[in-house]
């Protein structure tokens, strides 16, 4: 039987704990109540997430974040499936994290190499950490991972996939280097 995407997230919601924003709607089904009406994103804003995902996850040996359409991921999701006070504080996040770069690095975050990129987003991480930090950044975060790890490139080539598991083994060797499974 063949698992589709949204019992795909559910479970991986489950996983998590139910700890992400807009998993509520994934657990219930259900759309928020309140959104915002008519919320879109550009094309440039889908593009500036699709960097900011790629930057989260890079492409190494296998594909980065860029490469499942994350951007697109993101917006489907925060659309869909977040509050209004969560949609505003994305958005105001985005906002403040292309500001926040330019006013540091001094250069647009499209234009600036991975290596500016990911130090700087590695100062918002650890400043997400902190009680007052950005909480927006742990969206971002969230959605990068979720969009990444439940793609067809995420569970196949990042991922250890098993599309028909066999027998149940309780306990399986792990060697260095082998790949997490799959969902």
């Amino acid at each position: 039987m063949a698992m589709n995407r949204r019992d795909a997230l559910k479970s991986f919601a489950l996983m998590m704990g139910g700890t992400m924003v807009g998993a509520n709607a994934l657990l219930t089904g259900c759309t928020p109540d309140k959104q915002i009406e008519g919320l879109d994103f550009s094309p440039e804003e889908i593009d500036f997430l699709d960097e900011i995902g790629d930057t989260i996850i890079p492409t190494t040996d296998t594909p980065g974040a860029k490469a499942v359409g994350i951007g697109s991921f993101m917006v489907m999701m925060v659309k869909d499936t977040y509050w209004e006070e969560e949609q505003k504080q994305f958005i105001d996040g985005l906002n403040s994290l292309r500001k926040g770069f330019k006013e540091e690095v001094g250069k647009d975050f499209m234009d600036a190499s991975q290596e500016e990129r990911t130090a700087y987003l590695n100062k918002l991480n650890a400043a997400a950490r902190e009680e007052n930090g950005p909480k927006y950044f742990n969206m971002l975060k969230d959605l990068t991972v979720l969009g990444y790890f439940t793609s067809e490139i995420g569970a196949t080539q990042a991922l250890n996939y098993v599309e028909v598991p066999g027998k149940w083994e309780p306990c399986i060797d792990y060697k260095k280097g082998d790949k997490a499974h799959a969902i």
